[in-house]
């Protein structure tokens, strides 16, 4: 076991008076016993700058006295200590990058952050390089900070790396940070996230209340969300900071949890991957080339419980006049059956069932099957199923493109990653709930972070039935026509399956938007050029 600390505080414009700050919080963390500590995102200057010679004046260097005195810090309590600043590199970049010292007060690695989120861009640069795994004395280690945990990849190379505590620093006002974006990435991977949030102004106190009168928000919403956190690989969150205030959360870990990579049925959800599928994501970033699919599609999902008539169950959720019915994985009704349910509607009806050897999803109309899916990953659910797709397909449809993600397929963020790059705007997942953590965050992280439209069906069962993702009208931050901030950057509001039948009203034609704030599209914002870990063979199966 060992104990680890996520530290959140307020920075300010006074350099000095920041570092004041980190030292004595690192203090704090250490007086309660932990052997880790995490700081947050750009400990040495508020992130709001006049320009770029101005960022580049406030940013430090390795051998100067604010990362040197971190480092003597980290020394005096032998601890492994990870800080965040802006660099001045020597090659003429300046960084966003988390350093993580060693308890001898050693720089072990220094990484940059991958994803730069608005105006960052205009005031520092990206990662040139991907960020390496490090082995300390509690085992593998990955660095990552805020806007890079926001989109799966950066992550999700660590992870794959082996990486089993991933060490997050943040610099956000949005409330889904602790909500979904941090907690996801622990269950996804199955490892332990430490995350470091700020409080206090993310902008400087002399601007702050005209910047918040400009972007018609109150001035609290300027300020960084706090709840700070430590996750288990479960998704659980050990340890939790209040929304406000300087804080220092501990949890003592047992770092091996990680290695566990298994899910209740026994899959590896990492063994299982398929790394040959995942090319497109290294593909340079095309933009979106379909055009927006239809404002609004209302869908239905059928979540029948044990002894529930599923033909009966169809017929109700067609009534509801349902454009896409979503039935759970292996529903126990033919293709004829549906078929004829679906005489003399538009609607199309999306589930799957066992054809020999391979688990086959299909999306019927009253003509019959439109679209045939092969599940691509491996499943201890379904041993019988041992042949394997070959790649997502898609249907254009009078309301959209449809992907279907048939079966644990939907466990892996790489799946929808396809889906959102063949400008998909609606997918069905026929599926069965397993954990906790399976609608919420997993799949609710699969509509947020690719912007896409998300039908889950799935029987009954101890951790829920199905869910309907809709995308929001309302997206990037601080455009024009938006509505005043809400705290939410990319969350959708869940519509979780209470009965038999749940429908929700769908929209298509908002999957076209994925700028989450300028110039950070969510989709091709990815590190496409620095994600070749993802696609490199790491081994395929399912335990159990």
């Amino acid at each position: 076991m060992v104990r680890v600390a996520a530290v959140q505080f307020a920075v300010s414009e006074d350099v000095e008076d920041n570092l004041a700050t980190c030292l004595r919080m690192i203090d704090r963390a250490a007086g309660e016993g932990a052997r880790v500590v995490v700081l947050p995102e750009f400990c040495n200057h508020v992130s709001w700058y006049d320009g770029r010679e101005h960022a580049r004046r406030m940013a430090q260097t390795l051998d100067g006295p604010f990362v040197t005195a971190l480092a003597a810090k980290a020394r005096e309590h032998a601890i492994h200590l990870m800080a965040n600043c802006t660099l001045a590199r020597e090659d003429g970049r300046t960084t966003g990058s988390n350093i993580l010292f060693s308890p001898e007060g050693e720089i072990l690695v220094v990484t940059d952050k991958q994803v730069l989120m608005g105006s960052e861009r205009d005031h520092l640069d990206p990662a040139v390089a991907p960020s390496p795994v490090v082995d300390v004395e509690f085992g593998r280690v990955g660095l990552y900070s805020c806007m890079d945990g926001v989109i799966n990849e950066t992550p999700r190379m660590l992870a794959v790396g082996g990486a089993q505590v991933l060490l997050n620093s943040l610099n956000s006002f949005a409330l889904d940070e602790a909500s979904l974006h941090v907690p996801v990435r622990a269950v996804e991977n199955r490892v332990w996230v430490v995350a470091a949030n700020k409080v206090g102004p993310l902008v400087p106190a002399r601007s702050i209340e005209t910047v918040a009168e400009r972007v018609g928000v109150p001035v609290e919403m300027l300020h960084g969300a706090g709840e700070s956190q430590i996750v288990a690989p479960d998704g659980t969150v050990v340890a939790l900071a209040p929304r406000t205030g300087e804080a220092v959360v501990v949890a003592d870990i047992d770092v091996a949890r990680a290695d566990d990579k298994s899910r209740p049925d026994g899959t590896d959800v990492m063994g299982a991957r398929r790394p040959e599928l995942y090319g497109p994501i290294l593909q340079a970033p095309r933009g979106r080339q379909r055009e927006a699919g239809a404002d609004e599609l209302v869908a239905a999902v059928v979540s029948p419980a044990d002894g529930d008539d599923v033909r009966a169950l169809l017929a109700d959720a067609l009534g509801t006049g349902a454009g896409l019915v979503v039935l759970p994985e292996l529903a126990d009704l033919e293709p004829a059956a549906i078929v004829a349910a679906l005489t003399g509607t538009s609607a199309y009806v999306a589930t799957s069932l066992a054809e020999g050897a391979a688990h086959v999803g299909l999306v019927l109309s009253a003509d019959g099957v439109v679209l045939r899916q092969t599940q691509l990953h491996a499943s201890a659910q379904h041993p019988w199923a041992t042949e394997r797709g070959d790649g997502l397909a898609v249907v254009d449809l009078p309301w959209g493109r449809l992907a279907l993600v048939v079966g644990d397929d939907a466990l892996y963020p790489e799946t929808f990653r396809l889906a959102s790059l063949q400008d998909v705007d609606v997918v069905a997942v026929p599926f069965t709930t397993q954990a906790g953590a399976d609608l919420d965050p997993l799949l609710l992280e699969r509509a947020a972070e690719n912007r896409l439209n998300v039908a889950v069906a799935s029987r009954q069962g101890a951790y829920g039935g199905g869910a309907l993702f809709s995308l929001s009208t309302d997206f990037t931050l601080w455009a024009p026509d938006r509505a005043p901030f809400s705290g939410i950057i990319s969350r959708p509001d869940p519509v979780l399956a209470t009965g038999a039948v749940e429908v929700a009203t769908l929209r298509p034609a908002c999957a076209v938007n994925r700028f989450v704030s300028k110039g950070t599209d969510l989709v091709d914002g990815r590190p496409w050029d620095l994600a070749g870990v993802l696609a490199e063979a790491q081994g395929v199966g399912a335990s159990g």
